[in-house]
């Protein structure tokens, strides 16, 4: 759970930026958005391998509480 709470975090970060960029033509808010979008991507693809990982074998990892 620790990852997609991580996830969440980013979108929400990436919010403001995301308006900047679109609204106002901040370039540079662009550029903060692709890296924000980077950061998603690789803990899309964390939480993906430990859905995985716990689909397999359930019982090897703890499951976090939310």
């Amino acid at each position: 759970m620790k990852t997609y709470y991580q996830i969440l975090e980013v979108i929400k970060d990436a919010h403001e930026d995301v308006e900047k960029f679109y609204t106002k033509g901040n370039y540079a808010a662009g550029k903060r958005v692709r890296k924000r979008m980077q950061d998603l991507r690789e803990l899309a693809r964390e939480l993906r391998d430990e859905i995985q990982d716990l689909k397999k074998d359930p019982g090897t990892e703890e499951r976090d509480e939310i």
